[in-house]
């Protein structure tokens, strides 16, 4: 692996056949891949910006999937204030909404703090 590149090739029967890269790179590469766990799990991302900036799941979920406030918004029918007040407030959002803004981010419900069932 080259300290240079942080780029490691992987040979099969001497000939290269797979490249890994820092998943910082890859993201540069394919801007529009996060990693989106299923069943309800957060990525580590999102659970530290929570932590270390005092971020509402909400607002942790649209940073880390590297959306605006206007793209989020625009997709579920309201505005970027609407948004916003959503993003602030400690209040739990009503079941209709979560779904609307679950739906909007790709994510399930359980992830930005809805429940099913």
């Amino acid at each position: 692996m080259s300290a240079h590149t942080n780029i490691q090739i992987i040979k099969q029967n001497g000939h290269p056949a797979f490249v890994v890269i820092p998943y910082k790179e890859y993201i540069k590469v394919f801007p529009d891949t996060v990693w989106v766990p299923e069943g309800g799990l957060l990525p580590h991302e999102v659970v530290g910006l929570t932590i270390k900036k005092g971020f509402t799941l909400v607002r942790a979920w649209r940073e880390y999937l590297g959306l605006t406030q206007k793209e989020v918004a625009g997709k579920m029918g309201i505005t970027q204030a609407a948004l916003s007040q959503m993003e602030s407030s400690k209040k739990k959002l009503r079941k209709a909404t979560l779904v609307k803004l679950a739906s909007a981010l790709g994510i399930e419900v359980e992830q930005i703090g809805g429940r099913t069932g």
